[in-house]
């Protein structure tokens, strides 16, 4: 495995499925951007922390499996699929305590060793018509 693949690969077993994000400063240049479907763009270790917060508070047991990576250049990407139960408040929905999982992309730019820039797509839709048995957004 690459280096590259290495660092995602961390990045969601370690950091995200444990979510411990003391592995933030290795894994990401202090600058770095995200954007992502569940918010805003952020800036920074901080924003992130934060962002990382949210998702855990919303989701218990978040988890990330990484499906399939690809790598060219700078750059890698992995389809995933995110799974937890729905415990805290997300898009506005209250807690439900349902099972859920969406698929995703995320899009890795790096610098040297670390990831400058991060793009995460999700399928908002089917995670929200889980949330509210809405069968026209759950695809």
């Amino acid at each position: 495995m690459s280096k590259r693949k290495a660092v995602v690969e961390r990045f969601y077993h370690d950091m995200w499925n444990k979510a411990d994000k003391s592995h933030i400063p290795d894994i990401f240049e202090p600058d770095f951007t995200f954007r992502g479907s569940l918010g805003p763009v952020l800036v920074g270790h901080a924003q992130f922390a934060g962002y990382v917060d949210d998702v855990v508070a919303a989701v218990s047991g978040f988890t990330c499996d990484i499906l399939d990576m690809v790598e060219d250049a700078d750059r890698v990407v992995a389809r995933m699929r995110f799974s937890g139960m729905h415990t805290g408040t997300m898009f506005g929905i209250a807690p439900t305590d349902r099972s859920v999982e969406w698929a995703g992309a995320a899009f890795f730019t790096f610098s040297g060793g670390r990831v400058k820039d991060l793009w995460v797509l999700g399928d908002i839709h089917g995670l929200i018509g889980q949330m509210t048995d809405n069968e026209a957004f759950q695809g």
